[in-house]
């Protein structure tokens, strides 16, 4: 399969790693920094990180917050990538990535204080998103935190969704605030706080504050030299912009019952 197929295929978050972007959550990094000031990590404190990809996000808070993190990961090269991260970090005894899927967290033992997961429900279907979620409020010990960064719809859900579906070939499913909070709520995990904005994944003027004048300088380089990641950019772009009031992002903190 050559690399143009794969462009042509790939999920939308993909193509947007191969030019280079780092930050690939619909609210970019000041939400995130929101949602981990919400957390307020205390140190010795453990974290479940659902899809830790090649852990920086773990490395992050330990270095920020003296926790213990476990990241789950399905890739196996992530995963050995990851470990590989996290021994150059002189972290192993902090940091511990498991190769897993976020549908079976029971297969992970134990408790935590928090459970983190950005731009990971909104990828699944409703029974996806109901079955991770419980998984999530087993893995959280009594009051224990569940942070996440989605994206969020505030209208026309359903066409967004095909339209979504169709550039970023991912059935992703946002969600209205309304019936974000209520899917957590079915599942047993109480929503504390609640925060929403503007979707930036391709906003240039975010990117910057994002990723950086030069990796940003770099990623528009790829873009437009590169035929295949352009034209998957350009299609999504197209769908964010004609949504551009609709589409956004939502944080929410919850608590285990």
């Amino acid at each position: 399969m050559t690399k143009t197929t794969l462009m042509q295929t790939a999920p939308g978050h993909e193509v947007l790693a191969a030019a280079g972007k780092k930050y690939l959550r619909p609210g970019g990094r000041i939400a995130t920094e929101q949602l981990l000031q919400w957390a307020n990590f205390q140190p010795g404190e453990t974290v479940l990180e659902l899809a830790a990809s090649f852990g920086y996000s773990a490395i992050s808070l330990v270095q920020r917050y003296s926790v213990k993190v476990i990241g789950v990961e399905k890739k196996p090269e992530s995963v050995r990538q990851a470990r590989d991260n996290v021994r150059a970090a002189k972290l192993e005894n902090q940091i511990e990535i498991i190769e897993g899927d976020i549908f079976h967290l029971d297969a992970i033992p134990g408790q935590f204080d928090y459970v983190l997961a950005e731009a990971i429900l909104t990828m699944q279907s409703p029974p996806g998103k109901a079955k991770i979620l419980q998984g999530v409020r087993d893995r959280l010990k009594p009051g224990g935190k569940f942070l996440s960064h989605e994206l969020l719809a505030r209208d026309n859900e359903e066409q967004i969704r095909a339209e979504l579906a169709q550039v970023i070939r991912v059935n992703a499913t946002p969600l209205s605030e309304t019936n974000w909070m209520n899917t957590y709520e079915s599942a047993g995990l109480h929503v504390e706080r609640v925060q929403t904005g503007a979707m930036s994944l391709l906003n240039f003027r975010r990117m910057f504050q994002d990723e950086g004048i030069v990796n940003t300088l770099r990623i528009l380089g790829n873009i437009l030299t590169h035929k295949p990641i352009r034209q998957r950019v350009l299609e999504m772009r197209r769908v964010f912009n004609k949504y551009h009031e609709e589409l956004g992002y939502i944080l929410i903190c919850a608590t285990a019952q």
